[in-house]
């Protein structure tokens, strides 16, 4: 093979890496956006046995394709002490199985599927009418690029199998484990996908291209790799989803390690994990997953237990640098730049009150006047920031602004005051109904305490997609989150309404508490509406709103 050659050859490899690193990226967002609300709901409810917490675990990890993004987010719920620290640990080794067996269906070779899922989900994508539909599209979109960059794949490493240089690099790794090993992780952690590392040496031991025992290696190299890739996404996390995730990232890394000595002293064994290099090495990675799975389940409250006194939670900075305001008087001669000020401040004001939305759910199951402070002293600061907003857009308006800076300083100003009432739903509504219920000693019903966890759950969710809106300006993701408002109407009403045929029923707890239950929907509803406020300018620009309504 001469040099331009194998330049060709190697730039058809990446590219065709890079669309399967993309496809994996694109079917993760889809489930994200279309689905990231139910999941969450399911996965706080896994709560009840550790089978079932695994179970959950890897269903979702075959949803998103990725147990990394299951790790980000049951982290979510044991720093808000949704879900015990073993609890989560047990979801995470289930989500290394699901995203293991992610691989085996993706390594299935079926030519009609391709144009087939391209077909409906493009006919899907662009007719769908709610978000979650076009979801769907995007989804099955990305499995079919994901056969295709596996194909690319497959034929643009078929002039390697015979090149000398290539049989020698190739030869060194199968000699080399440990090396073959480290390359692994460190792919996987470069691509932050473990998924799609695997299908890569798989796909590579299935040409020739890689020795069966170098691919081996390397795919449980990307086990380490894909478990630290969680550990740094979380690595300022509370101690208990930190403790959670470095347990996962040490029994997969150590297993992993102890795997390739076994492998390295037995090489035989590869063999009876199937026909063909491609079946054994995919099958290393299932069996070794499941193998941790099993192993670790029985002790993972033993482990997080020790992990706990290693790692607590860290120290507050003494004299910490204070919290400077971005509203710079000295741009006001500049209005663009002064703007983009006004919106930096607006994103940190929209922090501090999704600090405050996830600090109060908890209230409801046991009051804590620390909290409590802490939440009407949050709420101190947001009304400051507001005022300062208003103040600081006053005095750019006296400068005289052209008509789109104009429109632009009044859509701040909207959404200031939306995120405003938002603050005061959670520190006069919900602390307050809080403070009731532990007064009187009320309880709510099961049934009753669980719809409102879980339609706080899906208003964090919204709060969250509004605060990247922020951010990104993103018309998509702005659709998404005014649409979301429509559905958790819908969603409230219906609560109300299995409230009242509680009621019927006559149920004490849920007599006593009526009044408690049916504010805390209406008050959780209210700061959805508020953050959907943040989606509105952008899609006036695209035409996407209409007067009365969504388009």
């Amino acid at each position: 093979m001469n040099e331009p050659h194998i330049l060709q050859v190697l730039v058809q490899i990446a590219g065709a890496a890079a669309l399967l690193i993309w496809a994996v990226r694109l079917v993760r967002t889809g489930v994200e956006r279309g689905f990231a609300a139910p999941m969450r709901i399911w996965l706080r409810h896994s709560a009840k046995n550790r089978l079932l917490a695994a179970g959950t675990g890897m269903g979702a990890a075959v949803l998103l394709q990725s147990s990394t993004a299951v790790a980000v987010l049951v982290s979510n719920f044991v720093s808000k002490g949704g879900l015990a620290t073993a609890t989560g640990l047990a979801i995470l080794l289930g989500a290394d199985v699901g995203s293991a067996i992610v691989t085996q269906l993706l390594m299935v070779r079926q030519p009609i599927l391709i144009p087939l899922l391209l077909l409906v989900g493009v006919v899907v994508f662009l007719r769908g009418e709610g978000s979650s539909t076009r979801q769907i599209g995007r989804i099955m979109i990305g499995l079919a690029l994901i056969f295709v960059s596996l194909d690319m794949i497959r034929a643009a490493t078929e002039p390697m199998i015979s090149n000398p240089g290539t049989q020698v690099v190739m030869a060194y790794l199968g000699r080399d484990l440990l090396t073959a090993f480290v390359i692994g992780a460190v792919f996987a952690w470069g691509v932050h996908s473990s998924v799609a590392a695997v299908l890569l040496f798989v796909t590579l031991a299935g040409q020739s291209i890689l020795p069966i025992h170098a691919a081996a290696a390397m795919i449980l190299g990307a086990n380490l790799g894909g478990g630290l890739i969680a550990f740094l996404l979380t690595y300022t996390a509370p101690a208990a989803a930190r403790q959670m995730v470095m347990a996962n990232l040490v029994l997969r890394g150590g297993g992993a390690a102890l795997a390739l000595v076994l492998i390295s002293a037995l090489p035989e064994l590869l063999s009876h994990l199937g026909a063909t290099p491609a079946r054994q090495t995919i099958n290393l990675h299932l069996v070794f997953n499941l193998v941790l799975a099993v192993a670790a389940l029985p002790f993972v409250g033993l482990i997080t237990a020790a992990l706990s006194h290693l790692m607590t939670e860290k120290p507050a900075m003494n004299g910490a640098l204070e919290v400077t305001s971005a509203l710079d008087p000295a741009l006001l001669d500049r209005p663009q730049r002064a703007l983009d000020c006004t919106a930096r401040e607006l994103l940190g004001m929209g922090q501090k009150i999704e600090q405050m939305l996830i600090a109060v759910e908890p209230l409801y199951d046991q009051w804590n006047s620390v909290t409590a402070k802490q939440i009407a002293d949050q709420e101190k600061a947001t009304k400051t920031m507001h005022l300062d907003i208003k103040l600081y857009l006053a005095r750019l308006g006296q400068t005289g602004l052209d008509e789109d800076l104009s429109r632009r300083s009044m859509e701040l100003a909207s959404i200031s005051s939306s995120l405003d009432s938002a603050s005061d739903a959670i520190a006069r509504i919900m602390v307050e109904l809080a403070r009731r219920l532990d007064k009187q000693s009320l309880q709510f019903s099961p049934q009753g305490r669980e719809e409102i966890r879980d339609f706080a759950d899906r208003v964090q969710s919204n709060v969250q997609l509004a605060l990247n809106v922020m951010m990104n300006q993103n018309p998509a993701e702005a659709r998404e989150l005014v649409a979301a408002k429509e559905k958790v109407r819908k969603v409230e009403q219906k609560l109300q309404r299995s409230h009242i045929g509680r009621l019927r029923e006559g149920l004490a707890e849920s007599i006593e508490t009526s009044n408690i239950h049916q504010e805390t929907l209406r008050a959780l509803k209210q700061v959805n509406t508020a953050f959907s406020m943040v989606g509105h300018p952008i899609l006036l620009k695209s035409g996407d709103l209409l007067k009365s309504r969504l388009a």
